[in-house]
């Protein structure tokens, strides 16, 4: 079995299929209560029955049991959410910058990149940046998602546990050409990211500096 891709993907599932869960069993239970009322107390068939006016236990088992589930669900995305803007202080700082349509990455060392590489193991935090409308930074093999607004700094942060290439995609609207958005962002282990980083460096430092405006 595959372990996961990044450090969101077990509470985040883990969440929604509680909420599906507890979501699709009170949809058949009331489902199958209803239909089997409508047969069993259908007037034309039995005569004795009759309406009930009030039922103290059970009004304040309905509202209590619901209750409790909504805190519950309320408590998992609080608590999902808390751990989500709570990024590691050693983490990697890379600035994302959106505009109509394509990502670039720009590393704290000055290297750029039209694709995200990262070290396995090793917590990165993006600041989010848009150049032109909304966009939205999401990866859905992470679990992440965060909008990315014009004169705001957003920022998001993920442990990726496992070395691959996983797509990036926008999933906010943002002009006719908003299908074709979308980078990668890729897993190395940490040898092979210093030796990309080091060579991108190099590239940087070698490339002649544009005297075209002096």
């Amino acid at each position: 079995m595959l372990a996961d891709a990044s450090n969101f993907v077990q509470p985040v599932d883990n969440t929604f299929i509680i909420i599906v869960s507890i979501c699709v069993f009170f949809l058949i239970l009331i489902t199958a209560l209803m239909i089997t009322f409508v047969i069993k107390y259908n007037s034309k068939k039995n005569k004795k029955a009759k309406n009930v006016h009030g039922n103290v236990p059970l009004e304040v088992t309905w509202t209590v049991v619901p209750v409790i589930l909504v805190l519950y669900m309320f408590y998992l995305g609080w608590t999902g959410y808390k751990h989500e803007v709570s990024p590691p202080k050693n983490s990697m700082v890379v600035n994302v910058y959106a505009q109509m349509w394509r990502w670039s990455y720009k590393y704290s060392n000055g290297v750029e990149s039209d694709t995200l590489f990262v070290p396995i193991n090793k917590p990165v935090k993006v600041l989010l940046h848009s150049r032109d409308v909304d966009h939205s930074f999401y990866i859905p093999a992470f679990r992440i998602k965060k909008d990315v607004i014009p004169n705001r700094t957003n920022f998001e942060w993920f442990l990726p546990t496992r070395l691959g290439t996983y797509d990036v995609f926008c999933a906010e609207y943002c002009g006719l050409r908003h299908s074709y958005m979308y980078s990668a962002v890729v897993v190395l282990p940490q040898d092979k990211f210093d030796q990309w980083m080091a060579k991108q460096a190099a590239s940087d430092s070698d490339t002649p500096a544009d005297t075209t405006s002096m």
